[in-house]
């Protein structure tokens, strides 16, 4: 059950703390300061390439409503039951969406990242690919992908199958050592898998609601998270994947005033049914922190990010996403 290294520290979508998200300095930054993988956030567009965006909604990580040829792509639709108005990479071809540049989504937050917006085009699958075999660091150490997909159940629904698509195109590249792949449904990764792609599985869980694709099968019927996280669940998980991946307050103790106090029993519960644990995300700024331990008002100041994290990783994680991956990297010790 080991990942080598406890617990494996993810960049997530590269070192978003520092860049933009997704792009190539973000992920090449991330290996450098000692993340032991990336994640990418996976997504199609319209002639079925894959593209790396939070979401498929882009109008806050890109520059696409600076487009005058493209203001008649902004339109309405509900994703996994949410309403949603923009811009979706769906709409567009790889040459469209190529010619975008990519943005800071946290400029508030991360206003020294935003000296970099209009710097970055948006990356393919196929790029990342070609930057974690190239990167310095690969040459001394096996460097990963967690790969996340989303929304797969829409995108099936629309005509771009992505457990077909990412078989295409990390065929030839994945082992069974290199990759991670993950998602909130579990019936793509079992698709993924039946199509022979090595790695690890691992189901992430909200804090609250269900499964998109159990939603659309079953309808108000279908097993919430919170089901899946009972003894019987967590057993029944292990026997369908490899690990699960939680938001990181699903493992928290807090006293009634918002302070931290320590973590709860899943990641035991979990590892004693045979399953992996990884949780999200660990990042150092104040408005990310438990109330006792930000340094100050401002959300944008760096808190003690050092005793979350710490309080964390204590629990027995085999993996943390973060968005200082160097921060991540030194609580771990």
């Amino acid at each position: 059950m080991s990942t080598t290294i406890r617990p494996l520290v993810i960049g997530h979508r590269g070192a978003s703390g520092y860049r933009p998200e997704h792009t190539r300095a973000a992920y090449e930054l991330a290996f450098t300061l000692g993340a032991d993988a990336v994640e990418p956030d996976i997504v199609a567009t319209r002639d079925g390439v894959l593209v790396l965006r939070h979401e498929n909604e882009i109008s806050g990580t890109t520059n696409v409503a600076e487009h005058p040829e493209f203001a008649d792509r902004r339109t309405s639709k509900t994703i996994d039951g949410d309403a949603i108005t923009g811009w979706f990479t769906e709409d567009f071809t790889w040459d469209e969406l190529s010619t975008l540049w990519a943005r800071e989504r946290l400029p508030e937050v991360r206003q020294a990242s935003t000296t970099h917006n209009d710097g970055s085009p948006i990356l393919r699958l196929s790029d990342l690919l070609e930057i974690v075999d190239q990167h310095p660091e690969a040459a001394r150490r096996p460097l990963k992908i967690v790969a996340e997909i989303k929304h797969a159940s829409y995108f099936a629904s629309i005509g771009l199958p992505l457990d077909e698509l990412f078989a295409r195109d990390v065929r030839e590249w994945a082992t069974a050592d290199n990759l991670i792949i993950e998602s909130f449904e579990q019936s793509v990764l079992h698709r993924i898998r039946d199509r022979g792609i090595p790695g690890q599985l691992v189901f992430l869980l909200e804090s609250s609601g269900a499964p998109s694709d159990l939603i659309a099968q079953h309808g108000s019927k279908a097993r919430s998270y919170a089901d899946h996280l009972s003894d019987e669940g967590l057993a029944q998980l292990a026997r369908e994947v490899d690990g699960i991946s939680v938001d990181k307050k699903m493992l928290m103790l807090k006293d009634l005033a918002g302070n931290l106090t320590g973590t709860n029993d899943l990641v035991d519960r979990a590892h004693a049914a045979g399953l992996l644990v990884f949780c999200w995300t660990l990042r150092a700024e104040n408005r990310f922190l438990p109330k006792n331990l930000r340094s100050s008002k401002q959300p944008e100041q760096h808190g003690d990010w050092l005793a979350e994290f710490r309080t964390l990783m204590d629990s027995g994680l085999d993996g943390v996403f973060a968005d200082q991956p160097d921060l991540a990297v030194t609580a771990r010790g």
